[in-house]
């Protein structure tokens, strides 16, 4: 639309509306003529200025209340004036500015803002915007001559209330936008102030508004935290607090007294606003921070010479900053640096003891800032040992552990499984003396340290910290560990390079031959006998006291019996039966950080840590096998390094390559145990991280592990069943049966036409055999038979083929499980179940090794089934299980006399109880016991192709189970019973369930045929009826159909 330029016309179409305007002030008069002006070009409207705003300003003059709409409609078109126009009277520019203030303004305090809506503010604040923006010339100056005080200082006073009590960020930052506009200090191109003069005429004028200004502005940026970062980094602004640098100016006006008072002054709030600014979570009020520092370093240095230091530390502290941007705002100032570094380190220890998280944030920020910026010259004041004292100090207080978290303690590491990866989560570290994860950070200030200064004072001192005192070894260790890793360049080389890149002199970090000697100073420290051999649980709870542990000993020159056990005083008696529970928590990170840092060393040696193996591994393997979780996945997390470091694509091979001189190690340790109770675990997470390869290498230490448990079982039978349970889930997962049967393979087929013709003379020799081994004959007179047949056997004696090494083994550790299964001891009888279901797997591939085997074992596998706690009858029928899957003949009769009674009588007296329980019951020990074995009872039956007798008890006990009242595992796993049953016998379970449930009456096809009747026939719906439909629909299809 095409905008009047001519003046006659605009007068002619706007006057209409100014005289109603001025007749009848209402808000839609004042709408049409606010309509009317955005019709009217620029240059027009200029010539009517006055002319259209007096009927506006008539609107606000008019005594008494108005409505806020009313005045808000007339601020918007005052508003497009202003913005479109210049004012060129300082009547009217006075004029407007006093009745915009009183529009904010409380009509009873005028000092305070009104209680109107934001729309109203927001509009009135645009309004003024524009009017100080559309002064014009000189007039504007004349807002700055002392007769103006009064109402500039109102004006001030209310836009900086606006700014610190408004609740809506949007008014804040007008205000603050209109503050900067009075003072000629806007964000637009146009530069408002051309003569010094008038910068000193307006200098001179706010000066008098200054603590106010400063003060108002200093509890705004540090006030809640939670407001924009758009409104927080407008208050830093170089251009909005020009005048705090403009107090040199005013020695003209004012006194050097007065300079100095206020300098001294403005430096406290400027420390309150650098300390919150700084650590601000947004980026742009840390930038907004940096450019005030820089401003008013380079302007105002002289005036402001107090705050020169800590506007200094603000722009160190930038250079650490984690923003690209703000880092390359931060200028340098490295002639004063070093001594600010001095003064620091000064005051360091006091600053981390005593302050709160964000100021500790910033200090330390501060000091990271001073080490980059300095980079070599660090070295200069580290030499000062009182210097490098404070530092040390300050960094042991601030790192120190909180050690109250009690699930430190009480979590367990279990058997470690061979997925572990270099990426299992590590628990977090926490520290006493601050939560927020930023201040962590502070490693970084390490890195520096070990890149820039002197290695081997910075090894030593800290070492000496270390073996000071144990309350300061944990942080001692963290400082060592990452010194390490900044002199071999890692996390810093970056930093470094950029460093450098800005004029600094070149360095050259430690040489591989000087790391290398200070690390293997620090490995010795760390694994030394009281360094490492920490407690890390309850002596009253671990069986496997040191100092009741016994050594394989083959020396008799104390002793009248060869090969017999030496009690030897353990280096572990001295220490206390009951450690309190927050030494328990330090020694665990303790041992923690000394494995991160023995996997930092192998990090910054690369390759060259190989020879350190031979020291460093078996230690760190010792640790893996911790029974305290943290301590364990630490290790495992450092093994994974190590490997990485050296060249080792995984734990196996750098397990194996090294082999020989661990397992000389474990055979030597294994013959002083009292002194090595770690031994049996080194082995133990050896067998989990490697192959059948180091089978071969390990029997001579598996047979001293034998001999020990035959030798005295009652000491070490706890200690060593755990690495023979390891050793055969290894074996298992070395030698996978070929040979057993699975389920899907023992579940007979539906039809019987592709059968083997049947050789009648075989089978009834394999079942007299069967039959004789299952009644016991021939087992224990095997050797004398043997010896008659050599004699009888004229081609020469029978030579029995030797059993592979792995088989040699399990069969050997299945003879012991026969005595240990009935220790008294539950947690060994469980754990020897454990290996013996293994043993079962592993000899199920040689049917005549382990025949015997079962049969020596089954009286004590009896008692564990039939007489022992629940939790060991549950393990004890998994293990039935397993050898049903092998040995079918052979248990038939035994299962069928003396453990099928039992179990169905235990499943016949549970069944009303767990009917009638609530949801707490799926948690105890006697609901785990009746699913395990509804699991696993169908198989066995299915197995072992038991009588009808049997599978009519069976199917007795667990009817029952069908109810829908029973829990829904329960009812699951008795479908599974009878699936299994009815691939048995599935005519007899075909009328079993019928007899419980039928849906459907049967006819007979011919009128002479008598009716078929069962007994569940007729029948209304009942609690089975759910579950015998699922059975007969899913194993008998053909009768779905039919119902259909």
């Amino acid at each position: 639309m095409t905008q009047i330029s001519d003046p006659k016309i605009a007068f002619a179409y706007l006057r209409p509306a100014c005289v109603l305007l001025t007749k009848e002030p209402t808000l839609t008069n004042v709408e049409k003529l606010s309509s009317q002006l955005k019709e009217v070009n620029d240059a027009t409207l200029q010539q009517l200025q006055d002319y259209v705003l007096f009927p506006l300003r008539f609107v606000l003059k008019v005594p008494g209340p108005k409505k806020e709409k009313l005045v808000q409609a007339v601020a918007d078109a005052v508003s497009h004036v202003l913005e479109n126009t210049c004012i060129q009277n300082w009547d009217t520019l006075h004029d407007l500015f006093s009745e915009l203030c009183l529009c904010l303004c409380s009509p009873t305090d005028p000092g305070k803002p009104a209680d109107t809506s934001e729309e109203l503010k927001s509009s009135v604040l645009r309004c003024l915007d524009a009017l100080f923006h559309a002064a014009y010339g000189d007039i504007v100056f004349k807002l700055f001559e002392p007769v103006m005080l009064p109402g500039v200082g109102a004006a001030v006073s209310l836009l900086l209330a606006l700014g610190e009590k408004e609740k809506s960020r949007d008014i804040q930052a007008a205000a603050l936008k209109c503050l900067q506009a009075l003072t000629l200090q806007c964000d637009c191109a146009q530069d408002h102030i051309d003569s010094s003069s008038e910068r000193c005429t307006i200098g001179s004028t706010m000066a008098s508004f200054l603590p106010g200004i400063t003060t108002a502005m200093t509890r705004i940026i540090t006030g809640d935290l939670r407001q924009g970062h758009v409104f927080s980094s407008a208050l830093m602004r170089k251009d909005k607090v020009q005048y705090l640098g403009r107090i040199g100016q005013l020695v003209i006006h004012r006194t050097k007294e007065w300079v100095q008072s206020t300098a001294g002054k403005l430096c406290v709030l400027l420390k309150k606003i650098i300390s919150c600014s700084l650590a601000h979570q947004h980026w742009r009020v840390r930038m907004g921070m940096v450019e005030l520092s820089d401003h008013l370093l380079a302007t105002c240095s002289q005036s402001l010479g107090e705050c020169v230091g800590p506007l200094l530390e603000a722009l160190v502290g930038a250079v650490n900053d984690e923003e690209p941007r703000v880092r390359q705002s931060a200028q340098t100032f490295t002639s004063i640096l070093s001594e600010n570094l001095h003064t620091l380190a000064t005051s360091l220890p006091r600053l981390m003891r005593t302050s709160e998280d964000q100021k500790k944030l910033y200090v330390l920020n501060v000091f990271l800032g001073y080490l980059k910026i300095l980079g070599p010259l660090v070295s200069v004041v580290l030499n000062s040992a009182a210097h490098l004292e404070r530092i040390s100090k300050a960094l042991m207080q601030v790192l120190e552990l909180d050690v109250t978290d009690v699930r430190i303690v009480e979590e367990r590491s279990v058997a470690v499984t061979i997925e572990t990866s270099s990426t299992a989560h590590i628990q977090r570290k926490r520290f006493l003396y601050f939560t927020d994860d930023r201040i962590f950070s502070v490693l970084l200030t390490f890195l520096c340290l070990g890149y820039y200064g002197n290695l081997y004072l910075l090894t030593d001192h800290f070492l000496d910290l270390y073996r000071q005192s144990s309350a300061y070894r944990k942080q001692a260790a963290m400082v060592l560990n990452e010194i390490f890793r900044g002199a071999a360049g890692i996390g810093v080389v970056t930093e470094g390079q950029r460093l450098e890149g800005g004029g600094q002199r070149a360095f050259e970090p430690a040489t591989q031959e000087e790391l290398t000697a200070a690390v293997t100073s620090v490995i010795e420290e760390y694994i030394s006998v009281n360094n490492w051999h920490l407690i890390t649980v309850s002596m009253e709870t671990d069986r496997c006291h040191p100092s009741r542990l016994l050594s394989i000993s083959n020396s008799d020159s104390s002793n009248t019996h060869i090969n017999s056990l030496q009690v030897i005083p353990s280096a572990f008696a001295s220490a206390s039966s009951s450690s309190s529970f927050h030494q328990l928590n330090s020694n665990i990170w303790q041992l923690c950080v000394q494995l991160e840092g023995i996997a930092y060393f192998a990090q910054a040696l690369g390759l060259s840590f190989r020879p350190m193996l031979m020291t460093s591994l078996y230690p760190v393997l010792e640790k893996a096998g911790d029974e305290t979780l943290l301590v364990s996945q630490t290790a495992l997390s450092s093994m994974w390094a190590m490997s990485k470091a050296c060249g080792y694509p995984s734990l196996k091979e750098l397990i194996n390559e090294n082999a020989d001189y661990l397992l000389n190690d474990i055979s030597l340790n294994l013959q002083r145990l009292s002194q090595h109770p770690q031994a049996p675990r080194v082995l133990t997470v050896m067998l989990t991280h490697s192959d059948h390869s180091l089978l071969p290498l390990v029997g001579d230490i598996i047979q001293d592990v034998l001999m020990a448990l035959d030798l005295s079982y009652d000491h070490t039978a706890a200690l060593f069943c755990s690495v023979l349970h390891v050793l055969m889930k290894a074996l298992v997962r070395w030698f996978p049966s070929s040979g057993g049967r699975t389920k899907e393979s023992c579940r007979p087929s539906q039809t019987c036409a592709d059968q083997e013709e049947l050789d009648v003379q075989q089978f009834l020799m394999d079942y007299r055999k069967q039959k004789e081994l299952a009644e016991g004959i021939g087992i224990e007179d095997e050797d004398t038979e043997d010896m008659g047949n050599v004699v009888i056997d004229t081609g020469g004696p029978d030579v029995k083929a030797e059993l592979p090494a792995h088989l040699s083994i399990t069969k050997d550790i299945m003879e012991r499980c026969v005595h240990l299964l009935s220790d008294p001891s539950l947690k060994l009888r469980l754990k020897v179940l454990d290996v013996l279901e293994l043993c079962v797997c592993v000899l199920s591939e040689k049917e005549d090794e382990l025949l015997p085997m079962a049969h020596r074992c089954w009286p004590a596998l009896l008692q564990r089934l039939t007489a022992d706690d629940p939790l060991a009858v549950l393990r004890a029928f998994r293990v039935l299980c397993t050898l049903g899957e092998t040995c079918g003949d052979f248990l038939r009769r035994r299962v069928s006399k003396e453990v099928l009674p039992k179990l169905s009588s235990s499943l016949a007296r549970q069944a009303p109880i767990s009917a009638k329980a609530g949801p707490v019951y799926t948690h105890t020990l006697a609901y785990k016991l009746q699913l395990a074995v509804l699991q696993g009872l169908g198989s066995l039956c299915q197995r072992l192709d038991l009588g009808e007798a049997d599978l009519d008890a069976v199917c007795e006990a667990c009817l029952p189970y069908l109810s829908c009242r029973q829990p829904v595992q329960l009812q699951e796993a008795c479908l599974s019973v009878f699936r299994h049953l009815i691939q048995v016998d599935p005519d007899a379970f075909w009328f079993t369930l019928n007899e419980l449930h039928c849906p459907y009456p049967y006819t007979p096809p011919h009128p002479d045929l008598q009716p078929i009747l069962l007994n569940g026939m007729g029948r209304p719906r009942d609690e089975y009826s759910d579950n015998v439909l699922k059975l007969l629909k899913e194993e008998f299809g053909w009768f779905a159909e039919t119902s259909r």
